[in-house]
């Protein structure tokens, strides 16, 4: 493990293709922020920040340069990785400002289910038999990833800067989403509007109740439970009233699933259990509705070209290769 870590790799020139794509997306945002400066929150502090992240990158840059190894070329690409965690959260800061639609998923759920599925479900399978996997299976999203990026770093490294730029591209492709399309989704919409008014199938519009108020439902289930816990727990520090259409934890999910699935079928039956879960979980737990997931599973296979299709003809050949 040693030597595959600190074995020497050409150190190049310029951006690795998952640095380049979040230095595009820090600009565009960048952009959105000057244009709202007046309506913004913090925007002072948002471009602070943006510009920490572009010296944070090049200082990444510099030490790669200076030990050229696996190892550094790894950290470069989880730094960015890593950095989703505050794009995330993010998105709130610019869709706050829009008017919310949720009461627009929340009719056509009606529509088309004749019910609120996220409701539903969980009001079905309220005990700890099915609230645990189902949490498990939420709370496995970012080390599924995790599991999916280590494996190709280990064992088909010549591939590993591809899947690194195009799960971060697919993230930003549905921040871009989120952005333009606020959609809080049943955990922060019913208790805004209140569940009597779910009951009898009253969506009132709520105009930007968001910009001022991100109260979160606790979610259902056993709430003894030590997945529910660590779920209710992670909820309580990232989420926000933000990114519910569609589920990028059914679409992101799914493009790990595809990853696995190329380069290891064993990992990828593995994973299989731990993905179904993680999929139903996002209605059961109420963190969307399930428009929110069907559309995120579809719009996976396209996310998942496009980004592919994008390194292809932006980066025609790997940044950096083993030597010999």
């Amino acid at each position: 493990m040693a030597i595959k870590l600190f074995e020497r790799v050409e150190s190049g020139k310029g951006l690795f293709a998952v640095e380049a794509i979040s230095l595009i997306y820090n600009a565009l945002t960048t952009i959105l922020i000057l244009l709202l400066y007046p309506r913004m929150d913090h925007p002072g502090t948002m471009l602070l920040e943006r510009l920490g992240i572009v010296i944070l990158t090049f200082v990444l840059i510099y030490l790669y340069q200076a030990f050229p190894c696996r190892l550094t070329a790894f950290i470069r690409m989880v730094v960015q990785m890593s950095l989703l965690a505050y794009w995330y959260p993010d998105t709130f800061e610019f869709n706050r400002l829009f008017p919310n639609l949720d009461h627009i998923f929340a009719h056509a759920e009606q529509i088309i289910f004749g019910c609120q599925p996220a409701v539903t479900f969980s009001k079905l399978c309220p005990s700890i038999w099915f609230s645990e996997p189902f949490n498990m299976g939420y709370f496995f999203y970012y080390p599924m990833m995790l599991i999916v990026v280590v494996y190709y770093f280990l064992y088909r490294f010549e591939w590993f800067e591809k899947i690194c730029f195009v799960l971060v591209t697919s993230f930003f492709i549905y921040y871009f989403i989120y952005i333009l399309i606020p959609v809080a989704g049943p955990q922060f919409y019913f208790p805004a509007v209140g569940m009597d008014k779910i009951n009898v199938c009253i969506f009132p519009s709520i105009g930007d109740y968001f910009n001022t108020n991100d109260y979160l439902i606790p979610g259902p289930g056993f709430d003894q439970g030590f997945f529910f816990r660590l779920v209710e727990a992670s909820q309580e520090v990232g989420e926000r009233p933000t990114a519910a259409f569609p589920s990028s934890h059914v679409g992101v999910s799914t493009i790990v699933m595809i990853m696995a699935w190329r380069v290891n079928k064993k990992l990828a039956w593995c994973l299989a259990p731990f993905y179904i879960l993680l999929c139903c979980a996002t209605v059961y737990i109420q963190a969307h509705y399930l428009i929110d997931a069907l559309v995120g599973f579809i719009t996976a296979f396209f996310v998942y070209q496009l980004a592919t299709l994008m390194y292809k003809r932006w980066f025609i050949s790997p940044v950096f290769k083993l030597m010999g």
